[in-house]
């Protein structure tokens, strides 16, 4: 095991799994891209096809953190609720506190089926960018300015766009809008300071107008709100970057499924509300640190073999023409090529490294930060 660990940790893996992650999306944006025709004609079908191709990216991700790193996510729920999971569509609400919390909400939806449906908000200037970026244009993300003015109605059209989606979709929502620091979290305090709310501990106040939106548009096709909270066992602070190391960490998920009947319709209602269910949250985080587990029972959700099948597939798809080309530079001789194709592996490096930098804490956006305080 000492072995493999170390191999985990070498550039070359790191450089072979970062090849097949950039060419792999690639080629499915393309594929993706030859859907347009599609769309007039067929609509549903065109949606059924990008929500594979979908799959078939992010779930390289999900086979990152499963099989690689050999992280599991414990899931706490209540068993009648579990039965219902990736039977329905959900909005789903994730603390943002840790560099890999998008991967592990992933896992949750790759375990019940519905990765590849899965949906967020995103920044808009992700929509521009090839493989992540163009895929979710594909797929329907509902991509925002950071702007409510803007954004309102563009938030609300994408919405009504997902009441007849073909597939059972989850809406992954950060209600805090952005992830938590030491200064996010005393500024969002001095907020609830001077609006007379309970202060939170392990989290920022919740950003209402959203998610009343999200609930207002998405009633009678959303069955129910997953009020999940994620923590890790022995204080343990994941990385990306860890992930890629081959590093094992302990995620423990705590899942409430709450009805969409029971959350008020009124925006003062649901705001109170909203800011009620951060109040439980940070109840059960601080419990959490104290106690080191969630309340109920919990549950592994069995591992489902396809991202595995998938990442192995684009793996030696991918490396199989380039071990030719590497073979054929070397009994070429020529410096030009050789100096090209040692220019490419280290743009694909470089990529895959500002990626991974793009979720680190320290890389967070400054939203929520008064300009004064940066």
């Amino acid at each position: 095991m000492g072995l493999i660990q170390w191999l985990k940790g070498q550039f070359l893996c790191h450089l072979v799994i970062c090849y097949g992650f950039f060419v792999s999306g690639l080629l499915i944006n393309l594929l993706q891209i030859c859907t347009l025709p599609l769309w007039p004609i067929n609509k549903q079908l065109a949606r059924r096809i990008n929500c594979k191709l979908g799959y078939s990216l992010t779930s390289q991700s999900v086979a990152l953190l499963e099989w690689w790193s050999g992280t599991e996510v414990t899931l706490y729920t209540d068993p009648e609720n579990y039965r219902l999971y990736g039977k329905e569509n959900a909005i789903v609400v994730l603390n943002h506190n840790f560099e890999i919390d998008f991967l592990c909400g992933w896992t949750f939806c790759d375990r019940f089926g519905v990765l590849g449906a899965s949906k967020c908000l995103a920044k808009k200037e992700l929509s521009y960018l090839p493989v992540i970026g163009w895929m979710w244009y594909f797929l329907e993300m509902v991509f925002i300015k950071r702007k409510w003015e803007e954004d309102k109605r563009n938030f609300v059209q994408s919405l009504q766009n997902l009441r007849d989606y073909p597939e059972n979709f989850w809406f992954l929502l950060h209600c805090e809008g952005t992830r938590f620091t030491e200064e996010k979290h005393r500024v969002s305090m001095e907020v609830a300071e001077k609006k007379s709310l309970p202060k939170l501990k392990h989290h920022l106040l919740p950003r209402t107008k959203g998610f009343w939106v999200a609930v207002q548009n998405l009633r009678g096709t959303v069955a129910a709100v997953y009020c999940c909270t994620l923590n890790f066992r022995n204080n343990e602070t994941p990385t990306l970057l860890g992930v890629l190391n081959g590093e094992k960490y302990h995620p423990d998920l705590y899942v409430r499924r709450i009805p969409l009947e029971s959350i008020p319709e009124d925006e003062a209602e649901c705001s109170a509300w909203l800011h009620k269910l951060y109040q439980e949250k940070d109840k059960f985080q601080e419990d959490y640190s104290q106690t080191g587990c969630f309340p109920g029972p919990k549950v592994t959700p069995p591992c489902r073999p396809w991202a595995l099948i998938n990442w192995l597939g684009w793996t030696c798809l991918l490396l199989y023409p380039l071990c030719l080309l590497l073979v054929q530079l070397v009994n070429s001789g020529s410096i030009l090529s050789i100096l090209a194709t040692v220019a490419f592996c280290t743009a694909v490096s470089v990529g895959g490294r500002w990626m991974i930098g793009q979720t680190e804490v320290k890389r967070s956006s400054s939203y929520g930060v008064p300009l004064n305080n940066k």
